[in-house]
């Protein structure tokens, strides 16, 4: 299969991707591409630094979208795999994401989350605790950092229009019964280790829902908002999540009204450097 690895000034955490998703491969079973773009560090370096088994191919400026598609044009193979720098997938996850999507009517899959919330304050803490618990949230492929995809669900994910929120779109263009999140699999994801991180992450990703809803795109797997249903059902089902969903909701209303002042601003990127420390 190929892994197709976007990296933005990703020097940091690049290296302990790579070691993962190698760590137990065979010769010339993984066909990794890692596309630095607009780096001011070391990232390319570090990805040559692991020879043949790494191709880079890099890119001046600084895109996600251009990244993937400067990827998806060296990469050789199907199954392909699309995965986030920052997160940590190893080689026998790549193995159970690859057999996910020899199921028949499977066109994507990705693995089950694990988050490191080593040394996270209680806010961020709390507001995971409900996040994770989401119905879209647990059945989605996004907020994973990893897709996997059939030939066929490429050339679905191709025909998609370059938006900040690539994994939720991706997600999306598949219907539930077309995707699959593999118990078999993990992947290690890395939350922010401040309050102000995590608002500035959720900023970003109400600008994606934003985006995707103003390009109007029919999207067979429906929508990822959260409703007031879905927290109160939570609470509910366990009523000591009650705390927890009032700090999601605090965070919400924060991440609205910061959004309200740059509403139709989709190129000022939030990005979260606490967790690549």
């Amino acid at each position: 299969m190929s892994i197709v690895i976007p990296a933005h000034n990703e020097e940091r955490v690049l290296g302990r991707l790579l070691d993962g998703l190698l760590g137990t491969a065979e010769p010339d079973e993984l066909d990794i591409v890692v596309v630095p773009n607009g780096c001011t560090d070391g990232t390319a370096r570090i990805a040559a630094s692991y020879g043949p088994a790494v191709r880079v191919v890099e890119a001046p400026e600084p895109s996600k979208a251009a990244a993937l598609r400067l990827g998806d044009e060296a990469a050789r193979r199907f199954p392909r795999l699309y995965v986030d720098a920052d997160v940590e997938l190893r080689t026998d996850d790549v193995r159970a994401l690859t057999a996910a999507l020899e199921r028949p009517g499977v066109a994507a899959a990705a693995p089950s989350r694990r988050l490191d919330m080593t040394g996270r304050p209680w806010p961020v803490r709390s507001y995971y605790r409900v996040w994770t618990r989401l119905p879209e949230v647990r059945g989605g492929l996004f907020g994973r950092g990893v897709v996997a995809v059939t030939g066929e669900g490429h050339a679905r994910l191709a025909a998609l229009p370059g938006v900040i929120a690539d994994d939720l779109a991706s997600s999306l263009a598949f219907a539930a019964a077309e995707r699959a999140v593999v118990g078999s699999a993990f992947v290690t994801v890395h939350p922010p280790r401040t309050f102000g991180d995590l608002l500035r992450r959720r900023e970003r990703a109400a600008a994606g829902v934003e985006q995707l809803e103003r390009a109007d795109l029919r999207q067979p797997g429906g929508s990822a908002r959260t409703g007031p249903a879905d927290l109160a059902a939570l609470v509910r089902r366990d009523p000591r999540l009650a705390p927890h969903v009032a700090v999601f909701l605090a965070v919400a209303v924060i991440t609205r009204a910061r959004r309200a002042r740059k509403r139709g601003d989709y190129n000022t990127w939030q990005r979260d450097e606490s967790s690549r420390t």
